[in-house]
């Protein structure tokens, strides 16, 4: 078991003001791993508190110095890497190998880039007869989810720590024990007393909380945009920058003129990573109409060949999804497809065979799909593919961009040209061409409903700075 007791701030571990705990469940033996404390708006005043006071000698250290600080985080994820991903292939039901070397690669790569960039990033320069200045802007407040937990964290608190900011964060309660791990290496590592606060609890008591706190500078939350929406709402009162990384319903183009057994198979692994609970999965597979049917029967091969299964059993790819409540709420998704009259090539709502012990959810594949239904529109954060037929290239396009979202996309071409050009007109804060690796140091953000600014990389650095004009005379 793995019960936390106390939550982070001012640099100790203290109890909360509330006596209430979240038990935090195993995805594949749906037994209780551990707990939590439930805090309070009370608890965010204390880190708010301690974070701005905190934030006078942060602000202003050398930024050599804060770099080093997050090199020896860097080196202490590292030393305990197995006992991070263990924990959140638990947490969540990612299987091992993925979990360490997505959910615990992408966050040490995060703490590196931020020590990067805090050493080479041009905090000051010179613009005609005025001294460009980028300062911290201040106490962040960091809300994160639960489906890369670590990675959402360290996204968000590296490049806030590099710039000079201070931090409270509000982890997922579904999947918090990682960032009580992630405040113990903080802390080991010397890290000055009020920087980095940790307050665990639900989004309607304490991430509210700090959303709406006079003095939280910024809110950095990733989520659903229904909770996106609620956190903008909050933080407007006082003005405060807020950057969202909300949902997705991402198109995977199929170009005529493309490879289709590898654009097909690069389609359903996509959509299927981390058992479809990725916000920039690419969900709908966009293919001419006159290979549906061969689409299909590629998409149905690979589909049934995936490995499901227990996350820390050799060779699975698929665990189950992080809850009860998610389970059925991907069931419900796949009932009404069924019963709006979309055709189910595979899957369905029924457990894999042998798995009735875990929140397992079949791969499914869905086609004969029209624009309305909701299995087309809404994010289902689920193992489902829908495949979308177009009629020409103008049609392909206006089928992508036919979602309220625009986080992620791709395109499948023979012709990187042609590829590119259908990049451009996708509305999209990124598009992979031909399968393309994910590039942890650009920008990644989205249009739309998807949310607002960019995280990873300069751009991310950014997000967390103000700009100030000193005119010389």
């Amino acid at each position: 078991m793995n019960h936390r007791s106390k939550i982070y701030v001012d640099g100790a571990w203290t109890p909360s003001t509330g006596s209430e705990t979240t038990q935090v469940v195993n995805a594949a033996t749906e037994q209780v791993m551990g707990s939590t404390p439930a805090g309070t708006a009370e608890d965010v005043d204390r880190a708010v508190t301690a974070a701005r006071r905190a934030f006078a000698d942060w602000s202003q250290t050398p930024a050599e110095q804060r770099a080093k600080l997050l090199d020896r985080a860097v080196e202490a994820l590292l030393d305990r890497q197995t006992e991070l991903a263990t924990l959140i292939s638990q947490e969540v039901g990612m299987p091992y190998l993925h979990s360490n070397l997505i959910q615990v690669g992408l966050p040490v790569m995060s703490f590196a880039t931020a020590a990067e960039l805090a050493r080479s990033y041009a905090f000051t320069e010179q613009q005609h007869n005025s001294l460009v200045v980028r300062e911290p802007i201040g106490v962040v407040g960091a809300i994160t989810p639960w489906n890369y937990p670590l990675h959402q964290i360290a996204a968000k608190i590296a490049p806030a720590l590099a710039t000079g900011c201070t931090v409270v964060l509000k982890p997922s309660e579904v999947a918090p024990l990682n960032a009580f791990v992630l405040a113990d290496i903080l802390h080991e590592v010397g890290l000055p007393d009020g920087v980095f606060n940790l307050v665990s609890g639900k989004g309607t008591v304490v991430g509210e909380a700090i959303a709406a706190h006079p003095e939280v500078d910024m809110v950095s939350f990733t989520g659903s945009t229904r909770a996106g929406r609620r956190v903008a709402e909050l933080a407007a009162a006082t003005v405060k920058r807020v950057a969202l990384e909300l949902g997705g319903k991402s198109p995977l183009i199929v170009l005529d003129d493309a490879d289709l057994t590898a654009a097909v198979t690069r389609g359903v692994t996509a959509c299927f990573l981390n058992t479809g609970q990725t916000c920039s999965a690419l969900t709908r597979l966009i293919v001419p109409r006159a290979r549906l049917a061969e689409a299909e029967q590629i998409a149905k091969t690979v589909a049934e060949a995936i490995p499901v299964g227990d996350p820390f059993q050799p060779g699975t790819v698929l665990g189950p999804v992080i809850s009860d409540r998610q389970r059925e709420t991907v069931r419900d998704y796949i009932r009404r497809g069924i019963e709006e009259g979309a055709r189910l090539v595979t899957g369905g709502t029924e457990p894999p065979q042998s798995l009735d012990t875990g929140y397992y959810v079949q791969p499914t594949v869905f086609s004969d799909t029209t624009r309305d239904m909701a299995i087309v529109q809404e994010e289902i954060f689920g193992p489902v593919l829908v495949i979308q037929a177009y009629d020409d290239e103008d049609d392909a396009i206006r089928i992508a961009n036919d979602t309220p979202y625009g986080l992620n996309a791709g395109v499948f071409s023979a012709d990187l040209d042609r590829a590119q050009h259908v990049a451009r007109r996708i509305r999209s804060g990124q598009v992979e061409i031909n399968g393309a690796p994910w590039n942890h140091h650009a920008p990644f953000g989205g249009y739309k409903q998807s949310g607002t600014g960019r995280e990873l990389g300069t751009h991310g650095l950014e997000e967390f700075l103000e700009t100030k004009a000193i005119q010389l005379p």
